[in-house]
């Protein structure tokens, strides 16, 4: 596999992060660069460091990885998602949902990851060079995050109210398209 094809892998696997990233953005009275910066770190690292934890796992973990990384996945941002709307309901709005606190970040950061572990484990059985791939996905998702920021905010300034519950909503959707996705 090349260049092209790690880019589109890379691609692909960054849109959750990219979703997750614009609904920062819309929680954002301003744009903060550094903290879309910070955004666009934990998602990128995360990115990048899971499909080398996958390509080290290999085949023996392959089926197991593959059953109930979409169930992990759907978890973590449905609670997420119901989280952010009940925040959207307190007054503090756009002080709870802007945060970009270790835990929150870190735990958005593996959910919408856990498909490049998966990925990982696909690479282990392919002639692909596991660090460039990695460098690679984590680049395109570095960028891909501090856009949706970015994108997010501009959307937010003409629409603040009822950020939280899109932003929210948008968490559970995603997490029930990649329970679907892996069910059907």
């Amino acid at each position: 596999m090349g260049i092209v094809g790690i880019s589109l892998i890379g691609i692909g696997l960054a849109m959750d992060a990219f979703a997750v990233a614009v609904c920062k953005g819309l929680s954002m009275r301003k744009m903060n660069w550094r903290k879309a910066i910070i955004i666009g770190l934990y998602f990128g690292a995360f990115q990048a460091i899971m499909p080398i934890i996958g390509y080290y796992l290999g085949r023996s973990f392959e089926n197991v990885i593959s059953n109930i990384g979409h169930w992990i996945a759907f978890v973590l941002l449905v609670l997420i998602g119901i989280k952010m709307i009940r925040e959207s309901r307190c007054q503090d709005i756009k002080n709870a949902n802007e945060r970009v606190n270790f835990i929150s970040m870190t735990v958005l950061a593996i959910a919408t990851s856990i498909d490049a572990l998966a990925v990982g484990v696909t690479f282990a059985f392919l002639d692909i060079n596991i660090w460039l791939a990695a460098t690679l996905i984590g680049l395109i998702t570095f960028t891909l995050a501090i856009a949706g920021v970015k994108i997010g905010n501009i959307f937010g300034d003409r629409y603040k109210k009822g950020a939280g519950i899109f932003g929210g909503i948008i968490l559970i959707l995603m997490g029930c398209k990649i329970l679907l996705e892996n069910l059907l």
